[in-house]
This record gives C-alpha cells, structure tokens and sequence, in this order.
C-alpha cells in the first residue's frame, strides 16, 4: 500500500505541477488512494522530494537530484549496521569485515556513493580492501563507519 501510494505521488508529480500537500492529497484521493495529510508529509519526507521554483514565485514538488545518492547512503547505512563486525586502517588501506558473504553489497555500496577520497574497493566473501587517496582519509572514513556502527 506505501509503495503503491508513493508510486502515484511520483507519477501526479511528474504530471502536474504540484504546489501543496492538500492539492497532492486531492490528486491521490481522485486515483482511489485515501491517505491523510500527515501520511504525505512522511512520504515526501521519505521519498526525498523537493519543492522547486517554476517562476512567478510558484513552487511545484519534484524529486531531489540528490535523492538517488540519498538513498544509497540509507542503504550503506542499513548495509554496515547489520553487516560490518570490524573496520580497522593501516596507512591508506581500510580493512572491512563483515558477516559472510556481505563483503561485496558493502562495496557496491561504496562504488556507488561515489567517495571522493576512495580510490577503488575490492571484496572477498567476509572482507572488503578499499584504497583511500591517503592515511588522513582512510583513518577518517574509519572513524566515521564506526560511529554509522
């Protein structure tokens, strides 16, 4: 039912210029989806959803440029909170285990934010190498995992 729901929201936003939640809730209610305001504030909220200018000081939401990258840094995060069993550095190399098998979503996790200072990853079954640019970078990305854990 969410899914379904925040799938309609995409499809009127991308149909019709949008300005408030009271007009979004009108559009669902019309395609036969009920819902309360409080529900649509949680879902653009959830969605990453923006509100953008369309000129004349009228502003319609619209999906954010970075909700992609948003959203994988959810998913690394949920990833690392139920896989990672230790992180540790030494020079610009960061040494990731995780629970069998996990390794490798935790990298393509990785390659897909799109770490600045990450060079590249690599993964076994239960252990990722990833290359940083530098010491200060792999001690950093260390320090900023554990506090994610």
């Amino acid at each position: 039912m969410k899914n379904d729901r925040q799938s309609m929201i995409l499809e009127i936003i991308s149909q019709e210029n949008i300005e408030t939640q009271e007009q979004l809730l009108v559009r669902l209610q019309e395609r036969g989806i009920t819902s309360t305001q409080a529900t649509i504030s949680r879902d653009i909220k959830q969605m990453h959803l923006i509100k953008e200018p369309v000129g004349h000081g009228v502003y319609k939401y619209a999906v954010s440029g970075n909700r992609t990258r948003l959203n994988f840094a959810e998913k690394l995060r949920t990833i690392f909170r139920e896989s990672i069993t230790s992180i540790d550095s030494a020079q610009n190399i960061v040494v990731i285990k995780t629970m069998p098998g996990l390794a490798s979503a935790a990298c393509a996790a990785l390659d897909d934010m799109g770490v600045a200072y990450m060079v590249g990853s690599l993964a076994g079954d239960d252990t990722a190498f990833l290359v940083m640019r530098d010491t200060e970078s792999a001690a950093s990305f260390c320090e900023e995992i554990k506090e994610m854990l």
